[in-house]
């Protein structure tokens, strides 16, 4: 198998999602990568345990996949020495740490290129350089409270953050693009560079929108909840079983959606004429939506939308969503094993399909195998004895907890 980033070589350095994931994806495009973590475990790896032992956390088990492990303390001589010599044999550095911290492990760009010139640093932070918030320390949830995403997707009375953490995956994603734009880079001109992303301005660009919206018109919107303000019915319903997301933006849904209501007579009232006046008159449509859901089963209602082509689709509980047969028909969750696991883990595969073709075989080619995470250190004595370290060594350096 072809791989798009093979020969790549890549030290994950990175913590939780952001820094990580990034990692992630270069392994799943191929390249070998490298996770270094602290001699007892880092903390991103027993958070949600799903293991026996606990040392595989949910988190972990996603981000974890098609990479080495490596235990390692780079704050001692010892364990710095082996951080140069892994550098001299790398292409990229994958950070995730404020600037302080890059610099006291000596992962920081300056330091890295007088170890090889052309190394590449992907450094993600939470608020990035060049700010007062510099050197603040920060998850997903402070981006989205701080980019004004938080405060209109709650209520008035009470802000909501969005579960899954998409301002981590965002910055992750953000980061694969600006590294692999520097490995293009380098190939064109022989130099390296520092690639570096925050969760703030990730989370800034994802809501930019709604603060150019605020900017130009002061609109001064606040959070209404599921229920859309540009465009009607957007929210979830509650059939007689269960509950539905609907959204209708543009005319010819509307019209569609009239059509099933049985309420053609709303497309000459001149309320309904825009999104943006459906938007301001969006409880009477939402309530005319709700009552024609509650009638009707979950499979109904999606059956009659999804034929008039109006997008909409059940709220699915996480088990729902693991059952769903479109998710079990394109096996986008690949079972995964771990040592301790009661039964093997559904990991999402790369979201990408390359393909040169029409059918099946042709398709994700330029894509890694499917590997399970490392266990702690697990390919640490492979890694040194590839640097020249001899079992000897090894052993001396595991006894002093420098590995």
């Amino acid at each position: 198998m072809n791989s798009v980033l093979a020969g790549i070589r890549v030290l994950d350095f990175g913590r939780y999602i952001a820094g990580p994931y990034c990692a992630t994806m270069l392994a799943d495009l191929g390249a070998e990568v490298i996770r270094v973590e602290k001699v007892d475990g880092s903390e991103d790896r027993f958070y949600a345990p799903i293991s026996d032992k606990g040392d595989c956390g949910a988190t972990f088990a996603q981000m974890g996949r098609n990479k080495r492990g490596l235990t390692l303390n780079p704050r001692t001589p010892e364990g710095l020495k082996i951080v140069q010599e892994l550098v001299k044999t790398a292409d990229v550095v994958v950070a995730n740490l404020p600037p302080k911290t890059l610099e006291a492990m000596a992962l920081d760009y300056e330091t890295l290129k007088t170890v090889k010139a052309d190394i590449i640093l992907t450094t993600n932070s939470a608020f990035g350089s060049g700010g007062p918030y510099s050197n603040r320390v920060g998850f997903d949830g402070i981006g989205q409270a701080m980019s004004g995403a938080m405060y209109l997707s709650g209520f008035p009375d009470q802000p909501q953050k969005i579960y899954p953490p998409y301002v981590d995956f965002g910055t992750a994603l953000y980061s694969a693009l600006g590294t692999i734009a520097a490995l293009m880079e380098r190939d064109r001109t022989g130099k390296g560079c520092k690639v570096e992303t925050s969760l703030f301005r990730t989370a800034l660009s994802f809501n930019n929108a709604a603060l150019i919206e605020q900017a130009t018109t002061a609109i001064n919107r606040v959070g209404t909840g599921n229920r859309g303000q540009v465009g009607a019915p957007i929210d979830a319903f509650k059939a007689n079983d269960g509950w539905i997301l609907i959204q209708v933006i543009g005319q010819p849904l509307f019209e569609r959606w009239a059509d099933i209501m049985g309420e053609k007579h709303w497309l000459t009232d001149e309320r309904f004429a825009t999104d943006e006046s459906r938007g301001e008159n969006r409880d009477e449509i939402c309530e005319r939506t709700q009552a024609w859901c509650a009638d009707r089963s979950v499979d109904e209602c999606i059956g009659l939308l999804s034929e008039a082509r109006i997008p909409c689709g059940p709220v699915l509980s996480p088990q729902a969503a693991i059952d769903d047969p479109h998710v079990k028909a394109t096996g986008f969750l690949r079972p995964l094993d771990y040592p301790g696991l009661s039964q093997p883990a559904p990991i999402s595969s790369l979201p990408i399909d390359m393909s040169t073709g029409t059918s099946l075989s042709d398709t994700n080619k330029n894509v890694a195998p499917f590997n399970r995470p490392p266990t702690l250190g697990e390919h640490t004595d492979d890694i040194l004895g590839e640097l020249g370290y001899q079992p000897e060594q090894i052993e001396k350096l595991r006894t002093k907890r420098i590995v």
